[in-house]
């Protein structure tokens, strides 16, 4: 008996110090701080926000155009010529070309981007857990070029025109204020293409162009309340999107039967060697807390 006695005596004691201790982690909801902020209630129900920021294309320094020419789908043969020689022996360039020698090339194009996005937050103690889906548009543009020793020039080039997106947020906040949180998810996108060629002789027929595309994405960023229900912030995002359907057929037009393009006797099929459209997006974020 005296020791059950004892026992509920620290219990008792306990209890009656950890009390004020834990009140102290944070004003309950509806209570407002010194800065007449709820923060209790921060990062805790849906939200509306919109963002504008700068899409950066990754650069591809090793992007090549790649070729079919037996018509089995494999890409990566030799376009030959009657000689035997490689046709692109010149090279190849990431960028814009600017003449029909690979002399130089301009860089891919960085965008801006901007869209919208709804949202859910869960907050526990100071940990938030989340889910969002956006919308963005985005012209930011990825060129590869190639170069014939006819001489002649040839341009894939493939452009994010808008994607919408799912993912989850995991963040932290410490005691309301301000939210620090890491992103992740998938995106259904619509990239657009377009070939351009100084090779007036051959004919060209772009195959599948404007799909449709799914693919990840994943970044972080930081949030702070200005008002107890408007946030601004910033932050990062690495989007990947499978990109290799695409591709443009090539055949023999006014061009002779000698031509490189058609010494198999039948056309040649080419493609942009990077199977994926990577961007590196910075935003400003603007939200609606309710």
């Amino acid at each position: 008996m005296i020791r059950r006695t004892t026992m509920a005596a620290v219990l008792l004691a306990t209890t009656t110090i950890a009390a004020p201790a834990l009140a102290q982690d944070g004003p309950a909801p509806g209570e407002l701080t010194a800065d007449g902020f709820d923060r209790a209630s921060h990062f805790d129900g849906p939200y509306i926000a919109g963002f504008g920021g700068y899409s950066i294309p990754k650069s591809g320094r090793g992007d090549t155009i790649i070729f079919d020419r037996n018509g089995d789908g494999t890409f990566g043969d030799q376009v030959s010529t009657q000689g035997g020689a490689d046709a692109f022996s010149p090279g190849f360039c990431n960028g814009y070309f600017t003449s029909t020698a690979n002399n130089s090339c301009r860089d891919d194009r960085a965008r801006e981007e901007y869209g919208a996005r709804i949202g859910y937050d869960r907050r526990m103690g100071n940990i938030v857990f989340g889910g969002l889906l956006e919308v963005n548009r985005s012209p930011a543009t990825d060129a590869t070029s190639a170069f014939s020793i006819t001489p002649a020039a040839y341009q894939i080039t493939r452009r994010l025109d808008y994607g919408i997106s799912a993912r989850a947020r995991l963040g932290f906040t410490p005691g309301g204020g301000a939210l620090f949180y890491a992103t992740g998810g998938a995106t259904y996108a619509r990239i657009d293409h377009d070939f351009q060629t100084t090779n007036t002789a051959n004919s060209f027929t772009p195959n599948r162009d404007s799909k449709m595309q799914w693919g990840w994405q994943a970044g972080g960023g930081a949030e702070v309340m200005v008002t107890n229900n408007i946030s601004l912030g910033l932050e990062y995002l690495h989007t990947r999107i499978t990109d290799d359907d695409y591709t443009v057929t090539v055949g023999q037009g006014t061009a002779l039967p000698t031509n490189p393009f058609v010494l198999n006797g039948g056309g040649t099929e080419l493609r942009n060697s990077e199977k994926f459209f990577t961007t590196n997006t910075f935003r400003a974020v603007v939200g609606l807390r309710f």
